[in-house]
């Protein structure tokens, strides 16, 4: 029977979040685990299993607010060079879920092939990425996905193809524990148009984000026809400070964190832009980010 001195070199605990996530603050996670391929993660989510604890996949921590209590039960990040790996077949690439969204957009640009060059400035991971479907007003991530490889809660694994898969804005029905690996189909075009979208959606993103602070993605999702930094900004919220957390004067829907800053300054934050919004329009903000 498998126990934890099995998991020895890949698992620690009590193990603080806050340094790998964006926002840099919350507490620790009770079991955290780094297995280095996908029979060690089968074994860990069967152990965790067995133990019937709680499991959460960690990406690159760009998407999620960890409460000040920390995260009880088991915490998997896939930071080993088997979750990372990318390659290039023809038009498709293959890129694991642990791998950097960034890097599968610089090795398809790099391949001239277009489609993720628009996902360009958007952090995290693959896994990530397609969980909430992550994109912008030049398109989303999911539109490319050609299939999806997934280990479920239970430890199974299986392949989804585009036919068995959906996705709207920022919903995917990727709801599996994790996603191990993708395949997005892409299209072959002229080099210079490729670099030239993904600049100009890199000059933009830069000019209106706050890349230099301590911030997460985006807060708030859009409402239908609406945007949530344009509401935010129009009740005059930029620039309000709740502890050491405050709403980004660059991009209303940014929060920043500051040194000092704890998880609860974040959440009543959000509770009080969520508050006043709806007292001025009548609209419920959605959270784009997850709450741990």
């Amino acid at each position: 029977m498998t126990t934890l001195e099995d998991f020895s070199d890949i698992l620690r605990r009590d193990e603080p979040l806050a340094p790998l996530t964006w926002l840099k603050v919350g507490g620790p996670a009770q079991y955290f685990f780094t297995p280095r391929s996908v029979e060690q993660l089968e074994q860990v989510v069967q152990w965790c299993n067995d133990e019937e604890l709680p499991i959460r996949l960690l990406g690159g921590g760009s998407n999620v607010l960890i409460r000040d209590e920390g995260v009880p039960g088991a915490v998997i990040q896939l930071t080993g060079e088997s979750f990372a790996e990318i390659s290039v077949d023809g038009t498709i690439i293959r890129a694991g879920g642990g791998a950097l969204l960034s890097n599968v957009v610089s090795q398809s640009v790099a391949a001239k092939l277009a489609g993720l060059e628009t996902l360009v400035g958007i952090p995290g991971t693959v896994g990530g990425a397609l969980h909430g479907n992550a994109g912008g007003r030049h398109g989303d991530i999911g539109q490319f996905v050609k299939s999806v490889t997934v280990l479920t809660a239970k430890g199974e694994r299986f392949t989804r193809t585009e036919d068995e898969l959906s996705f709207s804005y920022r919903r995917s029905s990727i709801n599996e524990l994790c996603l191990l690996s993708a395949e997005f189909q892409l299209t072959e075009e002229d080099p210079v148009e490729i670099d030239r979208r993904m600049r100009t959606v890199w000059i933009m993103k830069k000019a209106g984000q706050p890349f230099s602070f301590q911030s997460a993605g985006c807060i708030f999702k859009n409402p239908r026809g609406l945007s949530a930094g344009a509401l935010i900004e129009q009740a005059g919220l930029k620039g309000t400070r709740v502890g050491n957390c405050e709403v980004s004067d660059r991009h209303a829907n940014f929060i920043v964190t500051h040194e000092g800053a704890t998880s609860a300054d974040a959440l009543r934050l959000i509770d009080l832009i969520q508050s006043q919004i709806h007292d001025a329009h009548g609209i419920e903000l959605e959270l784009e980010i997850d709450v741990w």
